[in-house]
């Protein structure tokens, strides 16, 4: 059986690009801490003088490239995709961090990193899967909330289950951190 594809909006296209660079960006981000901090891989952060250049960072300057080119220059076709992706990247670079931004000094393997990167994707799918908001029926507007309802009782699932995952994981992660490069 053939599969029969609908088409899709400029919106609904950028928002796939944009959570498939973010999703990718996000999970490289982990691997590579974890991989550097483990001592698998060799060193790769940027250390300037005595500071490190966390790499949300290079997130924040992506997100300002790619907010001041789509206001200022407009791009269309090829162009717009690839700012979304970059956008993506940015967003993937800086909420991996989010923790460390939400609570300043405090740890990488913050919880609230995690969180804030479940609530991005989950919204930026919604944004993907749906349908434009001009062809929105009684059972779309229906289901929008159900999903909202469930994303702000998974986020407090979620804050709450941080507690005690925290206990048991916390001290392995930040043990790691420890003995990892500074």
């Amino acid at each position: 059986m053939p599969i029969i594809r609908r088409p899709t909006s400029g919106a609904t296209q950028r928002a796939r690009e944009v959570l498939v660079a973010f999703l990718f960006t996000f999970i490289a981000a982990r691997v590579l801490v974890y991989l550097i901090m483990s001592h698998r891989i060799r060193d790769l952060f940027l250390h300037v003088g005595a500071t490190h250049v966390h790499h949300l960072n290079y997130g924040i300057f992506l997100l300002s490239f790619a907010g001041a080119y789509l206001l200022f220059a407009q791009p269309h076709g090829s162009m717009l995709s690839l700012t979304a992706v970059l956008y993506g990247i940015g967003l993937g670079l800086t909420f991996d961090e989010f923790g460390m931004w939400l609570h300043l000094g405090g740890s990488y393997w913050q919880r609230a990193s995690f969180d804030a990167v479940v609530v991005i994707a989950a919204l930026l799918f919604l944004i993907a899967a749906a349908p434009a908001l001009g062809r929105f029926r009684p059972r779309h507007w229906a289901t929008t909330l159900a999903l909202l309802a469930a994303l702000a009782l998974f986020g407090f699932v979620l804050a709450d289950g941080a507690k005690y995952v925290g206990h048991r994981l916390g001290p392995i992660f930040y043990q790691i951190e420890r003995s990892g490069p500074q």
